[in-house]
């Protein structure tokens, strides 16, 4: 993230904060650990957050997958035919999100004559029937289902969850999607998988959040750490 790089989060809110742990995740991390709440059953899930920008948070074996440095997900800067002239806000030309996120979109359909600034536009002008809205927003949804084709291959989830704001325009962007997942992956992946708008909705984060401090609260490590505050006491 441009001007972020590198910035000590965790030190900062220590000392903003009367607190001894902060914890700090990738939004779409949080959640996609939110989300499989409403998926019990589910141990393999792809959460797909597409909104300003678009990322992955991918739970395998019911454990999020973070990578070596935490980039694990990042589909959102995965290179796609139909945008390498794009410029990207990475720098990189062809990024998935320069041509399918909510603000991409917005563009697109600014270009063409309509009053879309942002993406809540799209999603407003999306619900009022806007024919040449529905149309950009499955060709977002086909831009996304050709990089998550890849995903299904390598990764073989049961569920694929499409949330975050652009999700509120249902099943335009999510037709696309699957459109384009069930024509490239092969059968045996694709057979049982499911793709889904998100059932957590707008409480996806906070969910995955407090998750997240339950987790580390009851961790052993946790335990011990509160026991020696309390001998300490």
């Amino acid at each position: 993230m441009p001007g972020w790089d590198g910035f000590d989060v965790v030190g900062f809110v220590q000392g903003s904060l009367p607190t001894r742990v902060v914890l700090v995740d990738n939004d779409v991390n949080i959640m996609a650990v939110g989300e499989r709440w409403f998926w019990p059953d589910v141990d393999d899930l792809l959460f797909i957050k597409v909104a300003t920008g678009i990322g992955s948070g991918v739970i395998s074996s019911g454990r999020l997958q973070r990578g070596a440095d935490g980039t694990a997900g990042d589909i959102g800067h995965v290179r796609s035919a139909r945008g390498q002239d794009i410029v990207c806000r990475c720098g990189n030309t062809g990024c998935l999100e320069a041509i399918a996120s909510g603000a991409a979109v917005a563009r697109f359909l600014s270009a063409q004559g309509l009053e879309t600034e942002r993406a809540v536009d799209v999603i407003t002008l999306a619900g009022s029937g806007e024919i040449a809205v529905i149309q950009a927003l499955r060709q977002a949804g086909r831009d996304i289902g050709e990089v998550l084709a890849t995903c299904v291959n390598l990764l073989n989830p049961r569920v694929v969850v499409i949330g975050g704001a652009m999700a509120a325009v249902g099943e335009h962007l999510a037709a696309g999607v699957r459109e384009v997942v069930y024509q490239r992956s092969p059968p045996l992946a694709t057979t049982n998988l499911r793709i889904s708008l998100s059932r957590a909705g707008e409480r996806a984060a906070i969910m995955g959040a407090s998750q997240l401090v339950c987790q580390h609260i009851l961790s052993p490590e946790g335990i011990e750490a509160e026991l020696a505050d309390a001998d300490a006491g």
